[in-house]
């Protein structure tokens, strides 16, 4: 379920009006989605995507969020635009929640994605970091190494341990790692963090959309590589890579940037890091969601097992 705020016929006719979108002719809930309400809406010109901030998104940070897709969609970066009210504005304030129009982007996420389409992924990806080389807002990164010790000791020794034997001992040893090696000076900017399939909307083998902005932040344009590259190149759950996945993904990406020496080397680094963020953000949502909660909690020994094939393999993927 992803839509948590009611919005009556009357409501949503009111708010598709402070638009220059023609008339309302239909609104439909999405159920997608963990943190916002969101609807498909059809105007008498055409599909957009209603949004409205539920929580876990700051409102004062919107017009970082909403002026990167208008930034990356003015670049011909497959990213879709903020539509702006009539007064120019690019989110309004329904009571006290934001909401936002955004452009419909036709296409479907993919479960299983073809090498085809990984390579694609890595094009479009290459494509967004260069796009954002002159974009002129910065957005602080709250999801680094240090919100990840932050949620792995919150966790506890215990509460890890009963996920999995010994998943306490491998997050402490690994955060250890991470902040002895962790790469510094490497090239950088606003980047996704967040990539994962169901953030990608497919056409074929075409990227039609890069969707879901809402962890991006100043980081390596490496980092957003590794990200990207653990979330596509496993079977779900984690228990297989995919090789033939890697080898695309990566030849897309050096298609159209190529990385230098120095995030060569940090690249093994910069995966075990990547897995670290989503273990434990999903071992903290695993402690402490309460059952009867609406968010479904996401499994952290699918991304245990990612690092532990990147603590044998990662170098061997760059070498």
């Amino acid at each position: 379920m992803a839509v948590y705020t009611h919005l009556g016929a009357e409501d949503l006719a009111h708010l598709v009006a402070c638009y220059d979108v023609g008339d309302l002719v239909s609104a439909k809930g999405i159920a997608e989605g963990v943190s916002n309400s969101n609807w498909l809406v059809e105007t008498t010109r055409g599909r957009f995507i209603l949004t409205m901030y539920e929580y876990r998104i700051d409102t004062t940070q919107l017009p970082f969020f909403l002026g990167l897709l208008d930034h990356l969609s003015a670049r011909d970066c497959p990213v879709p635009a903020t539509i702006h009210d009539r007064d120019g504005a690019a989110f309004r304030m329904i009571g006290d929640k934001a909401v936002a129009l955004i452009e419909f982007l036709p296409g479907v996420s993919v479960d299983r994605p073809t090498p085809a389409q990984a390579a694609a992924v890595g094009r479009a990806l290459a494509q967004l970091h260069h796009a954002v080389a002159d974009f002129p807002m910065h957005g602080q990164q709250t999801m680094g190494l240090a919100e990840w010790d932050r949620l792995i000791h919150q966790c506890g020794t215990d509460n890890l341990e009963a996920i999995s034997p010994g998943l306490a001992s491998s997050a402490y040893d690994e955060l250890s790692f991470l902040g002895a090696n962790w790469p510094s000076g490497l090239p950088h900017g606003v980047v996704h963090c967040d990539l994962f399939p169901d953030n990608v909307l497919m056409l074929g083998d075409t990227v039609s959309g890069l969707i879901d902005f809402y962890f991006s932040a100043d980081d390596y344009f490496a980092y957003d590589l590794a990200v990207t590259h653990a979330a596509w190149c496993f079977t779900r759950g984690g228990h297989q890579f995919l090789s033939d996945i890697s080898d695309a993904l990566l030849r897309g990406y050096a298609s159209g940037r190529t990385l230098s020496e120095e995030e060569r080397t940090a690249m093994p680094v910069l995966l075990r890091g990547a897995c670290v963020r989503f273990l434990s953000s999903r071992a903290y949502d695993w402690v402490f969601t309460p059952a009867d909660a609406l968010v479904v909690r996401k499994d952290p020994l699918d991304f245990a097992r990612r690092l532990a094939f990147y603590r044998e393999n990662g170098q061997s993927l760059f070498a």
